[in-house]
């Protein structure tokens, strides 16, 4: 499996408030930005794998809806996310 816990720990500590922090915006972003960058990488070997296609469009628009809420609210946590990740609108 690609996501196990401890990555999905790692994942929140770094970009979270702490490990078991999985609420806040930049653990999510950061969360679905790795299911993201998986995906794609498969969808690049599987071009007709049209339901894992569906998930990962659904996918960047949750991603996109929880930037846009942080945007919103705190920009500069938004600046200091989309930096980090490397994502760019």
């Amino acid at each position: 499996m690609y996501l196990t816990k401890e990555l999905k720990e790692q994942l929140f500590e770094k970009h979270g408030k702490g490990k078991n922090d999985t609420g806040s915006s930049e653990g999510q972003i950061a969360l679905f930005t790795h299911r993201i960058n998986h995906l794609t990488g498969h969808l690049k070997n599987n071009r007709k794998d049209y339901n894992t296609e569906r998930s990962l469009v659904m996918m960047v628009g949750k991603r996109r809806s929880i930037l846009d809420y942080l945007k919103k609210t705190e920009i500069n946590r938004y600046r200091a996310i989309i930096k980090e990740l490397g994502i760019r609108k």
